[in-house]
């Protein structure tokens, strides 16, 4: 169960009797107690139409197996289960020893049985993909930076894939109500995963402030194992006894508005029928999660700590944020509303650590309006012209304003093309409905609606045909993603070494719209003329930029030449724009090696003519206050005559690992 933080104040010295924690017997001394015999995990808390999800495999019998001396190997705490608190499960418990190195008579790790109906077999099949996207066995047990970020485009690509075939019933066996859960239990049954060894402290790969909108991202990088329980641990062997010790937990959110200061947190411990509607509630126990909480309190141990905050676009979902390392520093038992007594563990930041929750909580108050962003120049850059206002901020030097244009939030002198057949739009009465192969605009989109059903492109395509206002569909329909401006509250800010920059105030999550880049439409033979009067806020289409795969892998749901398969975009015409002058946000946008961002060809109709756009949609999920990249490309010419070329190509300062040194 994730628990959400208790009371932020700690009793007074004295007022509590600390002895039913602090003087808790040795876990040797525990031994007896514990069940040896397999049992089946409670159902309760999950989705309906759910079996529970165990991504590092279901409680199993562990053998009493002899070590080198003889002696017999304790039983885990795993194999314990209580038939009386079923929000204490505990889903990932691991006999591993310190090193991470499995112990002798251990059962194999495996994915997990589930109810999820698979889209052509009833039975999920388990076989190694690894090797197909450059996943080795070493990695797969440790990852790195590139390997986290592969996993998780691995995983949200399929998700969001998964999601398309359901909201066009597409799918041949029954529904999938989770597109998350189908998602990772399918990646893991391929063996596309990462940080499968746990470990104490740090996840490789994994840093302070990175963000996830699934419980099930934790699962598979390694973050935290357990898919719904809060507290993650692991059963390591010491010098003298085998022990079990908390590595990370899941703060719910509850309760983290109360908390005066971001760097320390008062966890509330596991079981006790607390926050159950029409279930009395009992004392909490001192076992299983708990138990590991206490232990660690005791060995001081670092332990993960990851906040749930409630996501603004909806309120029915939470984004976790990785806040880094904290240690308990003190516990305790107090009464809850319902009369049963709880832990309470407080966690204290360790210090030197980069920022990560109290970022969101300045945000908060920013947004809110109190107290005043520190540096701010202008509350709206766009002067009204966006729904949602863009504010400009320099907390570096004494300039005031970036160079002086007009603001203006689509294209000016916008070029089209003629279209071979007379079209007056598609013919829906209301808004486009998944899977309507009567929707012209649909067809168009070679029969996939190219959104998911709250706005996230699905995948890269060559065009993404959308509804356009000879459309007779409602103009809130879900195909008009790129024509509703922004969503998100920007910020132009200005960076130290590469002039204005552009970030959002809010959380995004990949696949989400930005913007499109506005400015004004001019010919091919006009572009070395503006380069040469110093231009530097022209978008190309005709330059080429680095390859990369953000779509999902056919072969992980057994399709054949899937639409969704080329990437390559097939532009009608280039398209070449100057925001010099006339632009929006995303002129502020700089270049990165390592974007945050891509662009997508976009294309609608009115009176009987094309109109071709350039859209721009996060390429991961992205943090608050995180800036927003893209690929500039390189020219053509400069492409062809190679490194005689480089001359003319402004060095690139995005001090990424993967850095080319020049663009342009």
């Amino acid at each position: 169960m994730e628990e959400g933080l208790g009371q932020t104040s700690v009793p007074p010295q004295g007022s509590i009797d600390k002895s039913r924690i602090l003087d808790v017997k040795p876990l040797r001394s525990l031994i007896p107690i514990f069940s040896m015999a397999s049992q089946a995990p409670p159902s309760a808390q999950y989705p309906s139409g759910f079996s529970p999800f165990f991504p590092f495999g279901a409680p199993q019998q562990t053998p009493t197996a002899g070590t080198a001396k003889g002696a017999a190997t304790p039983a885990p705490l795993r194999a314990y289960r209580s038939p009386l608190d079923a929000d204490s499960t505990m889903e990932a418990f691991t006999d591993q020893d310190i090193s991470g190195k499995k112990r002798s008579g251990s059962p194999h790790l495996r994915p997990a049985k589930s109810s999820i109906n698979k889209l052509k077999k009833s039975q999920e099949p388990s076989f190694d993909l690894g090797d197909l996207f450059g996943i080795s066995p070493t990695q797969r047990d440790d990852g790195s930076r590139d390997m986290v970020n592969l996993v998780l485009m691995l995983f949200d690509a399929l998700r969001r894939r998964l999601c398309q075939l359901e909201e066009a019933n597409e799918l041949s066996l029954g529904s999938i109500k989770r597109a998350d859960l189908k998602a990772c239990k399918t990646l893991m049954a391929r063996g596309i995963r990462t940080n499968m060894r746990k470990r104490v402290g740090s996840v490789p790969g994994v840093e302070i402030g990175d963000i996830f909108f699934f419980r099930t991202e934790l699962c598979i990088v390694g973050l935290h194992s357990p898919s719904m329980g809060g507290i993650d641990a692991l059963h390591v062997r010491g010098e003298f006894e085998a022990e079990t010790l908390a590595v990370s937990i899941v703060s719910s959110g509850e309760y983290d508005d109360d908390a005066e200061d971001s760097d320390v947190i008062i966890y509330t411990g596991q079981g006790g029928n607390f926050f159950k509607k029409d279930k009395h509630a009992i004392d909490q126990k001192l076992h299983r999660g708990n138990l590991a909480l206490d232990r660690s309190s005791r060995q001081h141990n670092e332990v993960r700590v990851i906040r749930g905050m409630r996501d603004g676009v909806s309120v029915n979902s939470k984004i976790y944020v990785y806040d880094g390392l904290y240690k308990i520093q003190d516990s305790w038992i107090e009464k809850a509303k319902g009369g049963g007594g709880v832990f309470k563990y407080k966690l204290v930041r360790m210090p030197g650590q980069p920022s990560a929750f109290a970022v969101w909580k300045s945000v908060q108050k920013w947004k809110s309006g109190s107290p005043e962003r520190t540096g701010l120049i202008l509350a709206d850059i766009s002067a009204g012209a966006e729904s949602i206002p863009v504010s400009l901020v320099n907390e570096v030097d004494n300039v005031k304003m970036p160079t002086q244009f007009n603001y203006f939030h689509s294209l000016r002198h916008p070029k089209s093309f003629s279209l071979m057949q007379p079209s007056h739009g598609c013919a829906c009465t209301k808004a486009c409905v998944p899977g309507d192969l009567n929707c012209s605009c649909i067809r168009r989109n070679e029969g996939d609606f190219p959104y998911t059903g709250n706005g996230i492109l699905v995948g890269r395509k060559q065009l993404v045909h959308e509804c356009g206002p000879t459309c007779q569909c409602f103009p809130n329909c879900k195909n008009r993603v790129s024509q509703t401006g922004l969503k998100h509250h920007m910020e132009v800010f200005k960076t130290k070494d590469r002039g204005w920059g552009l970030r959002s105030l809010d959380p995004i999550r990949a696949g989400t719209f930005i913007c499109e880049y506005a400015g004004e439409v001019v010919d091919r033979a006009k572009v070395s003329h503006l380069v040469r009067e110093g231009d530097e806020y022209v978008f190309d289409t005709t330059r080429i930029y680095s390859q990369f795969k953000w779509n999902y892998e056919p072969r992980l749901l057994e399709e054949i030449d899937p639409n969704d398969s080329n990437e390559d975009y097939a532009m009608p015409y280039p398209l070449i724009i100057s925001a010099k002058n006339f632009g929006n946000v995303a002129r502020f946008m700089n270049h990165s090696c390592s974007p945050t961002v891509f662009w997508q060809p976009v294309i609608y109709e009115e009176n009987n003519q094309s109109y071709l756009h350039a859209a721009f949609f996060a390429l991961r999920h992205i943090p608050p206050m995180t800036e927003l990249t893209y690929d500039y490309g390189f020219a053509r010419s400069d492409h062809a005559e190679g490194s005689s070329a480089v001359k003319g190509r402004k060095k690139c300062l995005c001090g990424s690992s993967k850095c080319q040194g020049s663009f342009g």
